[in-house]
């Protein structure tokens, strides 16, 4: 009988934030790519990891006022908290803990991103994180789309005693995830207790990053410790396993690289300069649309 070999996936690098600032005046990111010079992990493109903050008593949201994007995904998970989303599509929504929001600018979308209002008024603790996942040439230009996913949607994976996998996009052990996405892309959340082990089988080829937002845990025996930290996986190898020494909350990502140019500018990450500079004029232009 032939036999499949296992092999492991090396862990290329650990790091921490690149830059610590505040987006809006509501949400105070570590940003854990691109700012550190991480590149590896192709098809996401950004992920700031705000809080956990608490923020005071408010008579007004904070938040981020109407912005454009274009040529890609942003993708919003809460865990404390709650934030208030309304876009030039029509579409408008609540994120609350165990949310997620996965939104496809494509050709072009402007929205606005506030605490939601009872929220801000009582306070509290504030904790999400935002990816921005590219998109290939031939979506970038396609209608956008919107994706609002509540906890109960999302299946959790049982990884053995004490540890524990929401399946926000993607597959594993053969259950998948709820978001649809344009190219294969793994998207998981993980939590894990003291002296839980977990073994998680990848897709060979694939960019794989593992994200610590707090804990203790080692990743194939390469240690993670603290808040906000990046360790960056090889593409090649397929086997990843974990060891909690805290209680651990982890984000996995994973997807089949996109290899086409990228050209960025603020909002807008296209393939190249001029299409950079279209996409500036059609927002000028209003042909992104403007919230009512």
């Amino acid at each position: 009988m032939a036999t499949t070999k296992t092999t492991t996936k090396e862990v290329l690098g650990v790091y921490g934030p690149g830059s610590n600032h505040f987006v809006g005046d509501g949400f105070p990111v570590r940003n854990l790519f691109p700012s550190n010079g991480v590149k590896q992990v192709s098809p996401f493109l950004l992920l700031d990891y705000a809080g956990p903050a608490y923020f005071p008593p408010a008579n007004q949201p904070r938040g981020v006022g109407e912005h454009p994007h274009r040529g890609f995904e942003t993708v919003t998970i809460a865990y404390q908290g709650a934030v208030d989303h309304r876009d030039s599509g029509g579409n408008s929504g609540t994120i609350r803990p165990g949310d997620v929001q996965w939104m496809t600018a494509a050709s072009g979308v402007v929205h606005e991103e506030k605490h939601e209002r009872e929220f801000a008024q009582r306070g509290g603790a504030f904790e999400m994180v935002q990816l921005w996942v590219n998109l290939p040439k031939a979506y970038k230009m396609t209608a956008p789309r919107y994706q609002s996913i509540v906890s109960d949607q999302i299946p959790t994976v049982d990884l053995g005693p004490g540890a524990f996998a929401r399946v926000i996009a993607g597959e594993l052990n053969g259950i998948a995830g709820p978001a649809k996405t344009f190219t294969p892309v793994n998207l998981f959340d993980l939590r894990m207790n003291p002296g839980s082990t977990a073994e998680l089988n990848l897709p060979e080829g694939h960019n794989t990053a593992i994200v610590l937002l707090g804990g203790d845990v080692t990743v194939n025996a390469k240690q993670l410790e603290g808040e906000a930290q990046l360790a960056v996986l090889s593409p090649t190898g397929t086997a990843v396993s974990l060891t909690a020494k805290e209680h651990s909350l982890l984000l996995v990502l994973g997807g089949e690289p996109i290899n086409e140019p990228v050209a960025s500018h603020g909002p807008f990450v296209m393939n190249t300069q001029a299409e950079l500079r279209q996409a500036i004029e059609d927002y000028k232009a209003g042909k992104m649309g403007h919230l009512q």
